[in-house]
This record gives structure tokens, sequence and C-alpha cells, in this order.
């Protein structure tokens, strides 16, 4: 008898989903998208429709995962397509049914979704299947071709003017132009001085405080040099200080909603100093299924989502679990429930998990590490959802001192609530005023200190920061975070440091190319109306051809008026130096190897040189080194210079002469025997080693290789990889390690 065929994503899901049907269903997985634009050309026929051109990729794995798909469904009684619940998932569902079409024939196909894999779950959907929602597709579909379009199209333009194998990716580009601008900002900041006074003040035998100067003569103040807060202190001095006002009220803190993606993200981030991307692949392998004893099951809900809705199954568990573990006493009155200020498909719920009487201890044992750590954090943030809030007592004193006026305010917390669930919450709670001062108290002075300070620009973006920034603009959705701020970090865009994003100069002009011509499409309201207009086709509000015709049509305009020579200019940088040739001044501009200096002369002039900058950002040539060596070509000298992947040896009588080679290391291929290994650099500034006759010999590894013959097996090479405890030489061909 023919089983059905389930078609799931991943085999980690898949291996989840066998252990709750046993044999009743054959699951295989798809490893994501079985077709997609090729990589070779556009894939787009813009006249015709924008009619794509799909593809199943070439690789012998993608090949393969087709061909076990395709004999799967042939015996198939019928299909379930099971990819995840948002619009990516139901185009690879999409995708599926199209490339398994001959397959399927007449057989029932089903889409099903399910926002936890537990067993409860995934029997529902089969009982309940549906079918593949078109809508949701051709929003899929849409948001691809526009992609490869504006990449396609545009990305050449950046190699022909900045440099080679740049890419001027829609969302991405918006994300590191926010990044620049706040760049901008700081660059052109100009601090402000200004002062404070702040006392210490007390009352017999009562604990001191702080309080800071606020008013003088009942006008908001303050000093703008030292000489103006000295004279502010020298009048306080002789003054008499004593309580005024105070005022006590009663704070209540709500607990803050389940999770989403993006505020995952963001306190991963804060939290446990996570990633987004992370995070996310963290949250993936707590989605998909953790063994527990023998019995395999996902231990939170799906992680893409920006619903706040929560199940009335989970609510109800969630609350017996806080009376059992917290007390009657700590359980808010009612469900609590969280409602979406957007129009978040109510289909999916928020991040949760998938039963609360799984609690961080009895899962620390079938977790790792990183594991626990966020599941910690969402458990606790879910279970808080349904405690009582906290409460602050807050304390606010006026102080009257001649014709000074400080304040100083504190808070207690008298109830814990949610706090006790979710010790994370951000509480600040001032100074610590004893209960016992009155109003009409007089008061001691301890200090009265002036202090000065300066005004300082708005903070760069972190990671988290960022994330809540695109959120809140409208640009990106759950899904696609973590890619942006991983992409622009990949392709060197900008660079973490401190766990803040900085532009780099490669980053800044294309940027600034990208906003100089194509400003219509790499601004934040054009990005974030686009995103509008993609959840009006999945809601079957707007017709996809239309959107794509509608916001692609100016484009080409854009792109046929930009002046490559002129932009090429604009990104030329002015410098000091004169060229020591013609006598002309040498400028900064951009070549396919990034950053050269160079004659302004040019073409007349094509002297050309390596150049530094300094904490100041002064430049200064790069003197070429000598080797000692003439040039075999013309004999001139050799030199080492600096290039894009690297140091290399070069004729010092470039560009007349061009001849180059690498610098080896001396230690002969092990795969051609001839030519000698070199380290380069790949694009992402990461170290490789490779065979100097390449591309004869293709010879490639990460690894660094060490001049010695295995002696386990006679390779011609060992590797260095660095273990706990040492470095350890390895045979990269029979494995054979010694330290």
């Amino acid at each position: 008898m023919s089983q059905s065929l389930i078609i799931v994503e991943s085999p980690a899901k898949a291996r989840t989903l066998s252990k709750f049907l046993g044999n009743q269903y054959v699951i295989k997985a798809s490893m994501g998208h079985v077709r997609d634009l090729p990589k070779s050309d556009i894939g787009v026929d813009i006249e015709n429709g924008f009619k794509p051109k799909y593809v199943v990729p070439r690789t012998k794995r993608d090949q393969k995962v087709v061909k076990d798909l395709r004999e799967a469904a042939k015996s198939a009684e019928a299909i379930y397509l099971a990819s995840d619940h948002d619009r990516e998932g139901e185009a690879i569902a999409w995708h599926l049914a199209n490339v398994l079409k001959k397959e399927i024939g007449d057989k029932p196909l089903y889409r099903i979704v399910f926002n936890e894999i537990t067993r409860q779950a995934i029997v529902h959907a089969l009982e309940e299947p549906g079918k593949i929602d078109q809508d949701k597709v051709d929003a899929q579909q849409a948001r691809r071709i526009l992609d490869r379009l504006v990449g396609y199209k545009i990305s050449p333009i950046l190699w022909r003017v900045i440099t080679t194998k740049l890419s001027a990716g829609r969302v991405q580009s918006v994300a590191l132009r926010l990044i620049c601008e706040r760049e901008d900002i700081i660059d052109a900041f100009v601090p402000e001085e200004y002062w404070t006074i702040d006392t210490v003040l007390h009352k017999g035998k009562l604990p001191s405080f702080k309080a800071g100067l606020k008013k003088w003569d009942g006008e908001n103040i303050r000093p703008g040099d030292k000489a103006a807060a000295a004279a502010l202190v020298s009048e306080l001095e002789g003054a008499d200080f004593s309580i005024t006002d105070l005022k006590r009220t009663t704070r209540t803190i709500q607990p803050s909603p389940p999770y989403i993606t993006s505020t995952l993200q963001q306190e991963a981030s804060r939290v446990l100093g996570f990633s987004a991307k992370r995070t996310m692949a963290v949250a993936q392998q707590l989605y998909e299924g953790i063994d527990i004893g023998g019995d395999t099951v996902g231990l939170i809900t799906y992680m893409r989502t920006d619903s706040l809705r929560i199940a009335n199954e989970a609510l109800e568990t969630c609350r017996q679990l806080v009376q059992e573990r917290f007390g009657a006493d700590e359980l808010h009155d009612n469900p609590r429930v969280y409602k979406n200020k957007s129009s978040a498909q109510d289909a999916h719920e928020a991040i949760r998990p998938t039963d609360s009487f799984r609690t961080p201890e009895r899962m620390k044992s079938v977790l790792s590490a990183e594991q626990i750590k966020l599941y910690t954090l969402i458990w606790q943030r879910f279970v808080a959802t349904q405690m009582r809030p906290a409460k602050l007592q807050n304390l606010a004193l006026t102080i009257q001192a001649g014709r000074g006026s400080f304040a100083a305010q504190g808070s207690t917390i008298t109830q814990q609530g949610f706090i006790k669930a979710f010790p994370h919450t951000i509480l600040v709670l001032g100074e610590n005023i004893d209960a016992a001062y009155a109003k009409g108290d007089a008061l001691e002075v301890d200090e009265l200190t002036p202090n000065q300070h300066f005004t300082k620009p708005p903070a760069r973006y972190s990671e988290a920061s960022l994330i809540r920034e695109l959120e809140a603009k409208g640009i990106g959705r759950p899904s696609t975070y973590a890619q942006i701020t991983n992409t622009i970090v990949e392709r060197t865009y900008v660079e973490l440091l401190k766990k803040r994003f900085h532009p780099t100069i490669l980053g800044r002009a294309v940027n600034r190319f990208l906003v100089g011509h194509f400003d219509k499409l790499f601004n934040v309201s054009f990005t974030a109306e686009l995103e509008n207009k993609l959840d009006e086709v999945e809601y079957g509000r707007q017709e996809w051809h239309k959107l794509l015709e509608d916001y692609w049509g100016g484009i080409g305009e854009q792109m046929d008026s930009v002046d490559l020579k002129e932009a090429k200019k604009q990104l030329e940088e002015p410098t000091e130096l004169v060229c020591e040739k013609c006598g002309s001044p040498m400028i900064i501009k951009w070549s396919k190897n990034g950053q050269i200096l160079a004659c302004s002369n040019f073409p007349e002039c094509s002297n050309i040189k390596n150049f530094t900058r300094d904490a100041e950002g002064k430049v200064t040539v790069k003197e070429d080194e000598l080797i000692g060596e003439k040039c075999p070509k013309c004999g001139e000298e050799l030199v080492l210079k600096s290039g894009k992947f690297g140091e290399f040896i070069s004729c010092s009588n470039y560009p007349k002469c061009k001849y180059t080679r690498n610098i080896t290391t001396g230690i002969k291929c092990p795969e051609c025997g001839e030519g000698e290994l070199a380290k380069r650099m790949n694009k992402r500034g990461k170290p490789f080693w490779g065979c100097d006759r390449y591309p004869k010999c293709k010879y490639i590894s990460g690894q660094e290789p060490v001049d010695k013959v295995c002696p386990n097996c006679g390779f011609g090479i060992m590797q260095r990889r660095g273990k706990k405890g040492g470095e350890t030489l390895v045979c990269p061909e029979c494995k054979h390690e010694e330290s």
C-alpha cells in the first residue's frame, strides 16, 4: 500500500515529524528552495510582463534532492507540502508543486502549515489541510524579482564607478544609508559645554541622598561655563537647604508582550550578546525539534513573526504554570492578551514555548549552552505576561536653597510581580531616599559640586537599535532583519566595533553614489511604501505585475541618466600631495582593486601610488619596499606592494611594465608538485593558501600549510590548526594529528 508524502524544508524538521508520525508517511526535506532565478543571467523578461525564468540549481546536491523528491512523489498516494509558514515558505511550496507537476499528476496536493512542531499541531494540520496561497506566493515573487532587477541592473554601474564585485541590495542599501547618515551627523557634531550643580544632603542620622540644581529664580538653568557655575556655587554655599515639596506616587509597570522576531533579536543582543544571525540560527534549532529523552519536539513556536497573538490553550497552560510555580497571588486576574498595532497576519502567533511546563531547569540537560540561554529568555518573557504588574513607590523632592531649586527622585519596588519571572526588566530607580524625610525638613549639605559636561552626538547604531529603527520605519520584515545586518557586514560596507556599526570608506562611497543617483529607489519612504504594497499583494488587494510595472518604470530612466565619468569624479578625494612627475595635485580615486593615489592630470600623467591614512585622516604616500631583485621583463627594480587580496611583488616601472608575481611560502603544492603555495586574502579579508600556478593548478585551502610530510600517509604537507590547549598539525589527506 502506497503512503502519502510530506515535504518539509530541513532534515531536522523531517526527523522530528518522522518521530511523531512513525511509518504512516514518507517524509522528505527539500533543503529550502528547489528552484530559483538563474545565477548566470537576470532571469526576468521585463518587456513581457516581468516574466521570471526559474531553474533548478545545477549543483549535485540540488539535482540529487530533486531526483529523490520526484521518485518519492511518483509512488505517493498524496502529497503534503509543509514548508515554513511565511511568504518564502509559501513560495517554496509553489516551486515544489511546479517541479513535481508531472509526478503529482491527478494526485491530491495539499498545503499544511503549523505554528509549532508538536504532535498535536502536526496531527491537526494533517486533519485540516489547505491549498497553496497564491497571493502570498505572488508577494514573494514580486519581492524576489524586484531585488533581482535592482541587483543585476544597478550593481554593474557600481562596478564601473567604484570597484568590482559590489552589490546594491534594495533593502540593505537603505540600512547602509541610515548608518552613513548617522555617521554624517556625528562627524558634523560640535560639542557644547555645560555644567551641572550637584549636592549631597541629609538630615540628622537619616541616610544622605543626591540632588541636582534645576531652577534659579523659578526659571530652568544650565550654566554654560566654569565661571557661571562657580558663581552659583558661591551663592549657594551660604544658603539654607530645606524640603519645600514632597510627592509620593505609585507607579505600575506592566510586563512586555511576548517576543516577536524583532524584539527577540534586540533583547538577545542586549541580554545575551547574540547577533541577529546567531539568534535566528539558535531559534531555528529550538523550533525544528530537540530530542528530549527519545521524544523529539519543537520547544518554541515559529520564530519569524510580527504577531502578538497567543493561542488560548497556551494561555491556559501558562497561567497554570504561574499558579503552581509562583503562587496564585502572582497570577494576573484575567488572561492578558496583546494586540498588534500593525496588520500582522493573525495566522501566526508570538514566539513562545510550546509547553510552559518545559521549564529551563528541565531543559538544561538536553540543550546546548546557547540553546538554553535563548530558550530561557523566551520562556521567561512569555511566563511574565500572565503575572501581576510590578509596583514602584516614587518619592519626588523639591529642595529650596536661596534662589536655587534642587530636585531629587527615587523609587523602591513594593511589588515585584512579573519581575520574578523576567529579571531582565530595565528599571531606573534613581536615588535611595529614606521614607522618613518630610516636607519642611531642614537639610545639611555634605557636598556641593559643579560638574563639567559636553553635549554628545547621537550614538552609532548597534545591531539591536538598527533593527528597531528598521522596524519603526517599516523597512524589511521579520524574516529579513538578520539577513540585512549580516549582509552589510559581509560586503565590508560597515564594520562592528565595540558592537556599533561604523561605515567603512567603501560603504560611504557606495552610499554616496546610490543616494546621489538613485535617491528615489534607496530611500526610507520608498522602501517602506514598497513593503506595504507587497503586503497588499499578499492580502489580494494589489496585482503583482502592476506593482512591478509601477515601481520599475522610473528606475530605468535613472540608470540611463547616470554619467559614469562624472560619477567617478564626484567620488574623487583631493589631497595636499603633489605629483613628483608632473607637479599636478594628487587625488584619491577608486580603481578595480580599491582606492589608489593618482595624478589628477590623467591620462597625460599616469602616476599612481599606494597610500596610508593616519588617525586624523591625513594622507601620506606608502613607499614601495625594494626586494633586491630585478624585473625579468624590463630589468627595473622589483617592489613589494599591497593589493586587495594581500601583498604581492610588482615591477617598479608599472604601468609601463605589468610584471607581477605572488609571494609564496616556499612550500611545494601538494597537488601538482610544481608550483608553490602562496598566501592570499579573499574578499572578506580572510586568508587562504593556493598554488601560484593558478589557474593551471586550482589547489586551495583555508588552513595554513606546514612544510612537513605526513608520517602516516606520506602526503606532502601538514596543516596548522588551533585547538584548546595549543596548536595541532593535521594531515589534510588522512586526518592524522600530532602536537
